[in-house]
């Protein structure tokens, strides 16, 4: 006789949650931030999110009634965002977690910096209402120097992103000295000013925020010495976008 088999569940590498949350996707959402991350910006402020180790594990089925119970409160425009860390390094997990959102009625956004486009990630995107992609900049070069990773595979997504039709925003961190040069931004516009898929593009201004977490974990913040971004710096961003993007929002 044979001995039974046990299925494991999907599960997912949990970080923390936001449950409502305003500025990872349209109306009011739930928020999942997710363990793990292939880059290592500079400026992130949220490093504890990138080892693969740590986190709390959910299961997508806790996930579900979690988002079914707050559901009243999405109204016709919010959902489930889920954001990192990486979401698409837990991709397998967050396929089956989307489909069950979706027979729910909800909504789903992927906040991604897009450095994996494989069969399954493509799948996930497939379920994914809206994604959210994270162009840390445009040059290659400059992209490696921040990031520890050059961005070929991010502009894949977006094109792969563009060629399905379905909606995606850009966002992008405005950081002084790093990705506030003009002729870059001008290059970023127009990479993308003929893409139909994005709805906008939101600018993030640097904030030194997330510097304590670097302390915290016995880590030196590289860019202590960078200040914030300047109203005019910003200024001078949002302007060039609007050359290229019909929207353009400052977070």
């Amino acid at each position: 006789m044979q001995g039974s088999q046990t299925i494991s569940k999907p599960v997912l590498k949990v970080h923390s949650m936001e449950t409502f949350g305003t500025h990872d996707g349209p109306g009011v959402r739930m928020v999942v931030f997710v363990q793990g991350c292939q880059f290592r910006c500079l400026y992130c402020a949220n490093p504890d999110t990138i080892p693969l180790e740590g986190g709390q594990e959910m299961s997508i089925d806790e996930l579900v009634k979690r988002a079914e119970r707050q559901k009243p409160y999405f109204g016709k425009r919010g959902g489930v965002t889920i954001s990192g860390g990486e979401p698409l390094l837990q991709r397998e997990s967050l396929i089956p977690l989307f489909q069950k959102l979706h027979e729910k009625g909800i909504h789903t956004a992927l906040d991604s910096n897009g450095r994996l486009l494989d069969r399954k990630a493509k799948t996930l995107l497939e379920h994914t209402d809206l994604l959210l992609l994270d162009v840390k900049h445009i040059d290659s070069a400059w992209h490696k120097k921040l990031t520890s990773l050059p961005n070929e595979n991010v502009l894949q997504v977006a094109e792969y992103r563009e060629a399905s039709a379905k909606p995606m925003w850009l966002r992008y961190v405005l950081v002084p000295g790093w990705t506030d040069q003009p002729e870059y931004l001008h290059g970023l516009g127009k990479h993308f000013q003929h893409y139909k898929s994005i709805e906008k593009i939101e600018i993030q201004p640097f904030h030194q925020l997330g510097r304590h977490k670097w302390e915290a974990l016995g880590k030196k913040y590289l860019l202590q010495g960078v200040p914030p971004a300047p109203a005019e710096t910003i200024a001078m961003a949002r302007e060039i976008f609007e050359e290229y993007f019909k929207e353009v929002k400052v977070n």
